[in-house]
Order: C-alpha cells, then sequence, then structure tokens
C-alpha cells in the first residue's frame, strides 16, 4: 500500500493553532484520529497515575513509542493501539460504540 505524501508528515505537523493533542487541526481525518488516540491515552494514563516507564511495563508497549504516540511524532499502529487497549481496558479508537470496550 502506497503511503503517499500525506504520510510523510508527523501527525502533530497537521496542527493548525494550540498544541498537541488539544490543537486544531487541518481537515486531515488521519491526523484527527492519531490526535483523539493520543488524548485518550493521556486520560487514560492520566488516571491511572502512571509515568512512561510504568505505563511501559504494564502494557508491554515501549516507552518511546508512548511517548512519540502522546506527541504526535508517530502514526500508531494497530496492534500497539489493541494492546494499549487492552492493558489498559479503554477505547482508544475514536468511533468505537461507547460500553463496547475491547476484549
Amino acid at each position: 500500500m502506497s503511503q503517499g505524501d500525506k504520510r510523510s508528515r508527523k501527525p502533530v505537523e497537521y496542527v493548525l493553532a494550540g498544541t498537541w493533542p488539544g490543537a486544531v487541526l487541518d481537515d486531515h481525518h488521519g491526523a484527527q484520529v492519531a490526535q483523539e488516540v493520543a488524548a485518550r491515552l493521556k486520560r487514560a494514563l492520566d488516571a491511572r497515575g502512571w509515568t512512561m516507564v510504568e505505563a511501559s511495563r504494564q502494557t508491554g508497549v515501549d516507552r518511546i513509542t508512548i511517548t512519540r504516540v502522546l506527541a504526535g511524532e508517530v502514526w500508531c499502529d494497530l496492534l500497539t493501539i489493541a494492546t494499549l487497549e487492552k492493558a489498559l481496558g479503554v477505547d482508544l479508537w475514536p468511533g468505537r460504540n461507547p460500553g463496547n470496550p475491547p476484549q
């Protein structure tokens, strides 16, 4: 699958105003999804009071990966999202029906 020029930019590079992940973005759906995943992940980690080291230890996802997802520096892959969702017991992917957590 071709990545095209849209993926050559990081999600955070689509910010028009404000600070990631609460910023206003241009109309790039992928960046908007990445922003929502980052915001949900941040809320879940903050609710648990986890540091990046603790988050990595509890989820099995590399600390650098978590840090880069939160900063909008990478396009988070589905396996990472699924792993984080399962470990945290929360929905990170936007659009899933509320009350339908990952199994």
